[in-house]
């Protein structure tokens, strides 16, 4: 199985990624939690990690299903939904398993993929591959909903740097554990429309040993009407494309693509 993200590459990965702020603080948990509530059926997320969005959405009385390629990152999901109520936790199914090749045998009124989990796949194939596992897990007029960042050319084309640049300033970890992270781009391929990422994390003991964890993956990017092609090429019709989970328009400043689609019959 290919690892997407390197989501596997140590066993506390899963703690440490819910004290990024990036992640913690995004502000498109109400983007998605409307469409989970709008659904008329059972929702999917694919890429669900620890459980960021899921877990409001069953809190909100949805009936939804966490598909993730990580143990490590379902394990910590598992871990919070156990401190959750009983009727909460029977709403939430858990999946290991890659998003470009699932058979789940039941179909859903709508599917998700929040934070740009499409972007960890570089090739066309695990592209067309994923949306066509998406596409036969849908109901006939179900809905997928999914978001990339939106690639601006300037940025693109600035030189790499083997500086890092702290996204997380230091933070106390429940155990006494201090952790801080960095990042950095060691390589852009402008050929292949990918950017190698280096997320760094630095986890310090309470005796004053430091460990150094870097997760390494390849970030691939699209273009609108890339995208788009990819979309309907796979049995979907555009219904909507904003430029940011506040539903603004897209623009040629918009820092995001967010795009509904529906499955065409």
């Amino acid at each position: 199985m290919k690892q997407h993200g390197n989501y596997n590459a140590w066993p506390e990965i899963g703690e440490l990624y819910d004290h990024v702020p990036v992640y913690r603080d995004r502000k498109d948990v109400a983007f998605y939690l409307d469409l989970c509530r709008a659904a008329k059926g059972e929702v999917l997320e694919l890429g669900c990690g620890t459980g960021r969005i899921l877990i409001q959405a069953a809190e909100a009385g949805c009936r939804i299903t966490g598909l993730d390629q990580s143990g490590f990152m379902l394990e910590r999901c598992r871990a919070k939904l156990r401190a959750l109520a009983p009727e909460v936790q029977k709403r939430v199914t858990l999946v290991e398993a890659d998003m470009t090749n699932f058979s789940l045998a039941r179909t859903f009124a709508l599917a998700t993929v929040p934070f740009r989990p499409l972007q960890h796949l570089v090739s066309v194939e695990e592209q067309l591959n994923f949306l066509a596992c998406v596409h036969r897990h849908l109901e006939p007029g179900g809905k997928l909903a999914l978001d990339v960042f939106h690639p601006h050319l300037t940025t693109l084309a600035s030189d790499v740097s083997e500086e890092e640049t702290e996204d997380t300033a230091e933070v106390v970890l429940a155990d006494g554990r201090r952790l801080r992270r960095t990042f950095r781009v060691p390589a852009k391929r402008p050929s292949e429309q990918t950017n190698d990422v280096e997320l760094i994390y630095y986890v310090q003991d309470p005796g004053g040993n430091t460990t150094r964890m870097v997760q390494e993956f390849p970030m691939r990017y699209y273009f609108r009407f890339e995208l788009e092609h990819l979309l309907v090429r796979s049995g979907f019709q555009i219904e909507s494309l904003f430029g940011s989970f506040d539903k603004s328009p897209f623009t040629d400043s918009s820092p995001d693509m967010f795009v509904i689609a529906t499955r065409k019959d």
